[in-house]
């Protein structure tokens, strides 16, 4: 019986990896419309648009938000502070070169 239990699990979980592989490959697109009126009045709209798929079937679609998207670049905080942390410095002696000068 542990036998067959163990050859059933592992065909059942070859089965969702072999969906997931499709859904990511080919990409599936979710709609959906929710509106909220009273007495013929519109009152709210929420448009839903939920697209999964790879990375690559993404860029293929020509979705690359996250490239230029500052929360997902590569630059950790620590350098992001590093920066600012320069920047005023910088600003700093320049203020006190032209109040001394």
């Amino acid at each position: 019986m542990a036998v067959q239990r163990a050859a059933q699990h592992s065909v059942q979980t070859t089965n969702v990896a072999d969906l997931l592989e499709r859904v990511l490959d080919k990409g599936v697109v979710i709609a959906g419309d929710i509106k909220v009126s009273l007495v013929d009045i519109e009152l709210l709209t929420i448009q839903l648009r939920l697209v999964i798929c790879s990375v690559d079937k993404a860029k293929e679609m020509g979705m690359d938000w996250w490239a230029n998207n500052p929360a997902f670049s590569r630059k950790t905080d620590q350098d992001k502070t590093n920066g600012i942390l320069a920047e005023i410095e910088q600003r700093l002696a320049r203020l006190e070169s032209s109040g001394t000068g």
